[in-house]
């Protein structure tokens, strides 16, 4: 199943496959997108496929009056998924995920994730539940397909606001079709960005520093906004590993969401 273009799922081309209380499947295109920093082919998507297949799964154990909102997602990819990705741009990553352990106030979706049956990843993504808001929007309707045309810049409404140095920034432009719905910027969006950021921080020059891991911790909501942006700062780069920082910053100057990035060559 094909999700509304004017929602964040169906923007970046996710597909539902099959969806049980204990196992849920979905796709996302990667191959042939880079990063708006380096111009280096970029795995920055399958973090949107993480915060999608994983929350889903904690997102189904609710309670008719609860919701969830991403707290965690963490993500440990194979450095060399980049060249295997470009082996065959045209096959999506497929993420099966299932709900891990007993559901509390929170709860753990797990998540492996594969590209021609060739395990590239593995992730998680720990969701708090709160009492379901009395605003919550309806999940779009509209026309379905493939990606709309573009760069995956154009596809998430970022600029890059600076490249170089010891750090990367993109500023995130307003774009409804990008929000959630409670309103703020859907989580996938923002875990992509700042990977973009901290890799692009760890990749000055030299040979490419390819991702390995990356942590997120979602500590308040992100809205778009004339001021809002993600910063990537560079820790550490030496011969084989480069870690970063990386923040989604709102309109208003606090820090919404950080991340670490680890990349290896």
């Amino acid at each position: 199943m094909r999700y509304p273009l004017n929602s964040p799922l169906g923007r970046f081309g996710i597909v539902a496959i099959s969806s049980t209380p204990e196992r849920y499947v979905a796709s996302i295109p990667v191959g042939g997108l880079v990063n708006p920093l380096t111009g280096a082919p970029t795995i920055a998507p399958m973090a949107m496929l993480v915060d999608h297949i994983c929350g889903l799964a904690n997102h189904e154990r609710r309670a008719p009056d609860e919701w969830t909102v991403s707290s965690e997602l963490s993500l440990e990819v194979d450095p060399d998924a980049a060249e295997m990705l470009a082996a065959d741009p045209d096959e999506p990553v497929v993420a099966t995920a299932r709900p891990f352990g007993r559901k509390t106030g929170t709860a753990l979706g797990v998540c492996e994730l594969t590209h021609r049956d060739v395990v590239l990843a593995s992730a998680t993504v720990r969701s708090f539940y709160l009492p379901a808001p009395d605003d919550i929007a309806p999940f779009p309707d509209g026309p379905t397909g493939p990606p709309p045309a573009g760069t995956l810049a154009e596809r998430m409404s970022v600029r890059v606001a600076e490249r170089g140095g010891a750090g990367a920034v993109l500023l995130q432009d307003e774009d409804p079709v990008l929000n959630n719905m409670l309103g703020i910027v859907h989580g996938g969006v923002s875990a992509m960005a700042l990977e973009l950021v901290a890799s692009a921080a760890v990749n000055r020059d030299g040979d490419p520093l390819q991702t390995g891991s990356l942590r997120v911790n979602f500590l308040r909501p992100f809205h778009c906004g004339a001021e809002s942006r993600y910063v990537g700062t560079a820790l550490r780069v030496g011969r084989r590993t480069g870690v970063a920082e990386a923040q989604a910053i709102g309109p208003d100057g606090a820090v919404a969401i950080s991340a670490r990035l680890t990349a290896y060559r």
